[in-house]
Order: structure tokens, then C-alpha cells, then sequence
């Protein structure tokens, strides 16, 4: 993890506009918002699913830093006052509370454009064609039918109930989507597996990302703003219907055993080649940020 996380980082470090490239404060801004914190979930998922894919370490670089741009725009949008009004983010003031509101709405648009320039003018394997569906792919997973509708259905939660359906419904998309493409995209910037391969990966990858948001409900819930590096409770004290709130802690926490026995599962027809993406399934569970 800590050789991949490195890897991401240097080759974000790369990609990003230099910060002495007018406009000087954007492109600061940009680095200041994407580099120096985070997990890598997504560019780890990509990196260990292409591994069995047999895909190419500097293929999957490109894929995976597309994926991660478009999570760090993301949270930029996110922390803005007129969603959710955050001013802490991995431990530092976020990107409109150290620069301003128009320079972060600028910089999430910047960090969006910069994914699919990565995305379109770099190899992300040997096959063109295959490559302008993984283009498609992180479009469609990014948009309105993926992270930005389920943003969206967030928003029009505050202060409702939810059934769990409708909640598994919203977080598929609003935070499921880019986990699950991180893992295609990792599968297909390779040339190894098959097409009943592949759909076991998709079935991983969707459980992957509700075990993800599952998790993340449960810390909001039980940690403090120091262990996670943003303000803790904040979807209770904005009255956001979480899985806490409509499942209560003790169901959550058994709704999160089940999602890692079932991701775990998926995986099984590969057997020890699928030890990373193994180990990432219980990092996601046992994380404390």
C-alpha cells in the first residue's frame, strides 16, 4: 500500500500544473487540494486489480490519478458552503476556507478536466478502441448517473427518511460509482481476464463501494474530528440520514461484516492473486480515517 500510495503521489505531483505556471494561485490551489493527504483508495483498488490483469504499472498510473482527480474535485465541490459547509479536510482548512469560494469552485473544475486529459492523452493500455470506453466509463461513472447524481440525491435527503433501499440506492452512485470504475479500469488496462473475470471484479467492486460508505457512517458517527481530519458528526448535526440513523450502530456494524464475507466472496474465484484486493476489503473495514 505505502509503495503504491508513494507511486500515486509522485506521479499526481507530476501531472498537476507546476505551481509557478500562471494562473500561479489556481494551479497552487489544484496541488494544494489533491496532494499531501488521502488514502488512495481508488488508485490502490485500480493498482491491485491490475496486477491480475497483467496490466502495465505506468498504464495503471494514468488510470488510477484520473480516478483520484475526479475524487478530489469531489471534496473540493463537497466541503463548499452551499453543500456542505465543511472547513476541514485531511487535516487541513479546506480549499475555499484557505483560498476562496471562486477558487475552489475553479479548482474542482480544473481537477475534473485534468481526469479526462489524463485519461485521453495517455496510454491507459494497447487497444484505442478499449481505451475510449474506459474514457466513457469515468464519464459516466463521474456524472449524473453516477458521483454527481448521487450528490444530488443527498442533498434532496437532508432532513427526510429514508427506507435502506433508498439509502443503497443513493450511495451506489454517490460514492459507489468511482470505486467500482477505479476497479474496471484497473481490470481493463490489462489484457488477462475474461469476461465472467471481469464480472466478478464489477460484482466485488459494487459491494466494495457500499462497504466503503457503510464504514464511513459508522466513523462519522463514533470518531472524533482529530482521528478523522474532518469534522466529525457533521451529517447528524446537518440531519442527513445516514446508515447509522435509519439502521441504528449495532445493525450497521452487522451490515458491514456482511458486505466484507460477501466482497471477500466475489473474489474467491481468483484465489491468491486476488490477495491485495483481499487485504484492501479489510483495510476499508478496520480503517480509524
Amino acid at each position: 500500500m505505502a509503495s503504491i500510495q508513494a507511486r500515486t503521489e509522485s506521479a499526481l505531483g507530476r501531472w498537476l500544473p507546476a505551481p509557478d505556471v500562471a494562473p500561479q494561485r489556481l494551479h497552487q490551489a489544484m496541488r494544494y487540494a489533491v496532494l499531501g493527504g488521502g488514502k488512495r483508495v481508488r488508485p490502490l483498488l485500480c493498482h491491485a486489480t491490475g496486477e491480475l490483469a497483467d496490466a502495465r504499472p505506468e498504464h495503471l498510473d494514468a488510470a488510477a490519478c484520473a480516478v483520484e482527480l475526479i475524487h478530489a474535485y469531489s471534496l473540493v465541490h463537497d466541503d463548499l458552503p452551499a453543500m456542505d459547509n465543511d472547513v476541514l479536510r485531511r487535516g487541513k482548512p479546506t480549499c475555499h476556507v484557505e483560498y476562496d469560494e471562486p477558487t475552489a469552485l475553479l479548482v474542482g473544475d480544473a481537477l475534473q478536466a485534468l481526469a479526462f486529459q489524463l485519461s485521453s492523452e495517455h496510454p491507459l493500455g494497447d487497444d484505442a478502441a478499449a481505451q475510449l470506453d474506459m474514457v466513457r466509463l469515468l464519464a459516466q461513472a463521474s456524472g449524473s448517473r453516477g458521483m454527481v447524481g448521487g450528490q444530488a440525491l443527498d442533498l434532496a435527503a437532508v432532513g427526510t427518511t429514508l427506507s435502506p433501499e433508498e439509502l443503497e440506492f443513493m450511495h451506489i452512485h454517490k460514492t459507489g460509482a468511482l470505486i467500482r470504475t477505479a476497479v474496471l479500469l484497473g481490470a481493463r488496462c490489462g489484457t488477462r481476464l475474461s469476461g465472467d473475470q471481469i464480472a466478478h471484479l464489477d460484482h466485488f467492486a459494487k459491494v466494495a463501494g457500499l462497504l466503503f460508505q457503510v464504514v464511513d457512517d459508522l466513523l462519522d458517527s463514533e470518531s472524533t474530528t482529530a482521528t478523522l481530519g474532518k469534522t466529525a458528526g457533521k451529517d447528524a448535526m446537518q440531519n442527513k440520514p445516514t446508515y447509522v440513523t435509519v439502521l441504528g450502530t449495532v445493525r450497521t456494524r452487522e451490515l458491514a461484516a456482511e458486505l466484507q464475507r460477501q466482497a471477500r466472496s466475489a473474489l474467491a474465484p481468483f484465489g491468491d492473486g486476488a490477495q491485495r484486493l483481499l487485504d484492501l476489503t479489510d483495510f476499508i473495514v478496520a480503517r480509524k480515517f
